[in-house]
């Protein structure tokens, strides 16, 4: 570009301004946490770049020249600008948190209570993701997440919500029929729905190894809150969280299947990048939602207290 001469370096404008307006290089070295001669040296090598003198120096101070005066005005009103930028774009970014969560957990237990935070938050909104994949919450577009496994990842900051627990689910006029689950040994007159490491694992639970499944299933569904949908429909017994099928279990559209609750050692967390402790909207929602955890385990705390966790074979 003609005419066009480059920037100089931005410490060297940013120890002149600072000068500048508190009158002193010693002064603007607090204020920089540095040392009066790198704010003289960061001077100079400013007047060197633009090849125009800034500051006259006297013996016990210094004294802005007409073109420094000039320079300064324009300075102080440039990182001003810059500054409030920041603030703006900081606003910006606590009003909106942008949260991953597991499907069946964001569906069937978050999402219904999203808007008793939305009620004491009004000035946050908040953008939910569902995904089966753990998103990437330090250099992805995820403010925070919650997980299910052990709570050990790496650069995060993980609060236990509740613990992982699950049991046989069917509609309540299938209960007679789906009893046969107890010995799986028997025939099973309806299919089961789920994850099969999931009923292998309440078995084992129970005691009961190398339990042989195959050809029980009915339709393959993609998440957890889908088996259920089809266990309410009355299409088989599906593996599920008596927490976060709570509502299905207080309606009666559903109702154990069997009384012996399995558990795999893992647990929900919610999880942040240690580097956001300090942002307000992650710190509001976290409290919110570990009181709403509070709450549900409270609730559930029969299931929680009866649950085994299954041997690992």
């Amino acid at each position: 570009m003609v005419g066009y001469r480059r920037l100089p370096s931005l410490p060297s404008i940013r120890a002149f301004e600072a000068a500048a307006r508190l009158g002193g290089f010693a002064p603007a070295a607090r204020e920089l946490d540095t040392t009066a001669a790198s704010v003289s040296y960061h001077v100079r090598r400013l007047e060197q770049q633009v090849g125009v003198r800034l500051f006259r120096r006297h013996p016990q101070r210094v004294e802005l020249t007409r073109a420094g005066r000039l320079v300064a005005q324009e300075a102080s009103q440039a990182f001003a600008a810059l500054s409030a930028c920041f603030i703006k774009a900081a606003e910006t970014d606590e009003a909106c948190l942008s949260l991953t969560a597991l499907p069946s957990m964001g569906t069937s237990w978050l999402t219904p209570r999203l808007g008793g935070f939305r009620r004491l938050h009004p000035q946050i909104t908040v953008e939910l993701d569902l995904s089966a994949d753990a998103q990437d919450l330090v250099d992805g577009p995820f403010d925070a997440a919650i997980r299910n496994g052990h709570g050990d990842w790496a650069g995060l900051r993980a609060q236990e919500l509740f613990p992982s627990i699950f049991m046989p689910l069917c509609a309540p006029q299938l209960l007679e029929v789906a009893r046969a689950i107890d010995d799986p040994a028997r025939p099973m007159p309806l299919p089961l729905l789920g994850r099969p490491e999931w009923w292998r694992c309440w078995y084992r639970a129970r005691g009961l190894h190398e339990v042989e499944l195959g050809g029980r299933f009915g339709t393959s569904l993609s998440a957890e809150y889908l088996d259920i949908a089809a266990a309410v429909a009355g299409h088989g017994v599906a593996i599920g969280s008596p927490i976060l099928f709570r509502d299905e279990l207080e309606a009666g559209r559903l109702v154990p299947a069997h009384d012996f609750v399995a558990a795999d050692g893992r647990r929900f967390w919610f999880v942040y990048p240690l580097a956001r402790h300090d942002s307000r909207k992650i710190a509001a929602f976290r409290d919110w939602l570990l009181d709403q955890a509070a709450g549900a385990m409270r609730e559930a705390r029969g299931y929680v207290r009866r649950a085994v966790a299954a041997a690992v074979d």
